[in-house]
């Protein structure tokens, strides 16, 4: 079903299960994934810097193949992002493929070390949107991508999104989460610092994860 337009305030949080979306976003794959598992559209004209503003007080800015690919103009938008968002909890989602795989390191270090925002490698849009979906509509939760007291009881999202990291499983999940506090600390990790939690296999394969381009992609 076709969401309605909508006027959206960028200064206020969309209402829970809402994401604001800029108009170029209407009949995109990631918007049919989203409305196709439940969450509402919200669409507006001029959304800023920001491709989506979501109900947990995140936004997220997209980065794709094709971006990627281009140059480095998405450098600048990204900049721009850091600066623009900076009430809101700022994630970047960053499409690692086949074709864009050689840049993703440089693309990593951009903008966990460099900008210090939290990226999540995603194959495209299909993968994004659940993802997204997860954050918007787990409603009452703690923004998983915050950084967080690790004396805190551990929220069983964040937990199952760290479960997606390949060889990591629950018991393993909940380890990391007890040694790093955050997603954002997670992704810096090295693996000599991960090796002692989930050992030397798994440390390569979560640090792989966050660093690493794929040996294939879709």
């Amino acid at each position: 079903m076709e969401p309605r337009a909508a006027a959206a305030g960028l200064n206020a949080v969309p209402p829970y299960g809402h994401v604001v979306a800029g108009e170029k976003w209407r009949n995109s794959l990631l918007l049919r994934g989203l409305m196709g598992a439940g969450v509402k559209i919200l669409f507006e004209s001029e959304p800023g810097v920001a491709d989506l503003h979501l109900s947990n007080r995140s936004c997220i800015l997209y980065v794709s193949e094709c971006d990627i690919i281009a140059g480095s103009t998405y450098k600048r938008k990204l900049v721009r992002y850091r600066n623009a968002c900076s009430s809101l909890q700022e994630l970047v989602l960053v499409e690692n493929t086949h074709l864009s795989e050689q840049y993703f390191s440089a693309v990593q270090r951009f903008v966990v070390f460099d900008l210090g925002l939290t990226l999540l490698p995603v194959s495209g849009q299909t993968e994004a949107s659940q993802l997204i979906a997860q954050l918007v509509l787990s409603e009452g939760r703690e923004n998983p991508f915050r950084r967080r007291s690790s004396s805190r009881l551990l929220d069983p999202l964040v937990v199952a999104l760290v479960q997606q990291i390949p060889g990591v499983g629950r018991v393993k999940a909940q380890a990391l989460l007890q040694r790093f506090s955050s997603i954002h600390q997670l992704c810096k990790a090295t693996p000599a610092e991960l090796e002692p939690t989930v050992g030397a296999a798994a440390a390569q394969q979560i640090h792989s994860f966050f660093h690493k381009p794929p040996t294939a992609g879709t």
